[in-house]
C-alpha cells in the first residue's frame, strides 16, 4: 500500500482497463483480477467499460470498502459543471456511491483549472475519497499549487524505463505527490536484453522485473492485460528485490521516448 497525501491507503498495484471492451470483456477480465488478489482498478469514462467494471466488482462479493477505484474525467466533459455531471455518470455506470481516486485525464489548456475546481469540491463534499491528475506536467502542477490549497494526491503519467521523468518524479516526490505509472511495461515492447538477463538471475519475466522496478522507485502501477497467466503474474512481484545494480542498469536505459501522446501536445 502506498499512503496519500491525504492518509488514504492506495494499492501499490492496481488493475488497468484501457481498451478493455465493455461487457464481457472487460467483466470476465476484472473479476479474475479480484479473485486472483488485486484490489485495485483503474478505468475511465473514455474507456467505455465503466459498467462492465462495476458488473465484474458486484460478481466478486469483496467488499466495497477492501476496494480501490479509479475513474477519470476526459477532456470533452471538462468543465465545472459539466466534471460534477461526468462524475456522476461514472458513478451510475460502475454502480458506486463513491469513488476512491478521481483524475483530471489531460490537461486541457483551457479547463483543466476548472475541472480540478470541480474535483476539489467532490473531494471536500465527500464524494471521492481522493483527488489527482492524469498526464500533468511540472508547469500544470505549479499552477494548480498556485490556485487551490488542496494538492493532487497522485499524478498518473506514461513511466517505463524508456521514459523515467525523472525530474517530474522529483518534483512531485518534493511536494508529496504520488507517481502512478500507466503503461508501465511499455505496451509490450519488453525484448530489452538488459532486462531479460536481469529477469534470468531471479527466474522472473521481463514484466516482473520492470513492475519491481517501478514497486522500488515508489511508483504506483496499473498494468493491465486480458490474459489470465499475465495477469496473476504481473502481480507475483513481491517474493524478490532488485540490487542496486539491476535498478542501476535499468536506469540507464532511459531515452525519453513516448508510447503515447505528448502532454504539451495534443489536440483531443
Amino acid at each position: 500500500m502506498f499512503v496519500l497525501n491525504n492518509g488514504v491507503s492506495m494499492p501499490l498495484i492496481g488493475y488497468g482497463v484501457f481498451k478493455i471492451g465493455d461487457g464481457e470483456p472487460v467483466r470476465r477480465t476484472t473479476l479474475y483480477a479480484l479473485q486472483n488478489g488485486y484490489r485495485s482498478i483503474d478505468t475511465a469514462s473514455v474507456y467505455g467499460n465503466e459498467k462492465g467494471v462495476g458488473e465484474a466488482i458486484r460478481e466478486s462479493g469483496i467488499a466495497r470498502e477492501e476496494l480501490f477505484v479509479t475513474s477519470k474525467v476526459f477532456n470533452n466533459e471538462q468543465g465545472y459543471q459539466e466534471t460534477l455531471e461526468a462524475y456522476q455518470r461514472s458513478l451510475d455506470r460502475l454502480g458506486l456511491n463513491y469513488l476512491d481516486l478521481y483524475l483530471v485525464h489531460w490537461p486541457v489548456k483551457e479547463t483543466y483549472l476548472e475541472t480540478y475546481h470541480a474535483l476539489v469540491d467532490l473531494y471536500k463534499s465527500g464524494k471521492v475519497r481522493a483527488i489527482g491528475v492524469s498526464n500533468f506536467q511540472i508547469h500544470h502542477l505549479k499552477t494548480l499549487m498556485e490556485s487551490f490549497d488542496i494538492l493532487p494526491a497522485v499524478n498518473q503519467v506514461e513511466l517505463h524505463p524508456y521514459l523515467q521523468q525523472q525530474s517530474l518524479r522529483d518534483f512531485c516526490s518534493l511536494n508529496n505527490i504520488a507517481v502512478e505509472a500507466w503503461s508501465p511495461l511499455m505496451r509490450g515492447a519488453l525484448d530489452i536484453p538488459v532486462i531479460k538477463e536481469i529477469g534470468k538471475k531471479y527466474n522472473k519475466s521481463a514484466a516482473q522485473v520492470i513492475l519491481r522496478w517501478h514497486i522500488q522507485n515508489k511508483v504506483i502501477v496499473i498494468p493491465k492485460s486480458v490474459h489470465f497467466h499475465y495477469i496473476r503474474e504481473n502481480r507475483d512481484i513481491f517474493d524478490f528485490s532488485l540490487s542496486v545494480e539491476d535498478m542501476d542498469a535499468i536506469k540507464a536505459l532511459n531515452r525519453d521516448q513516448r508510447f503515447g501522446p505528448d502532454p504539451d501536445n495534443f489536440d483531443f
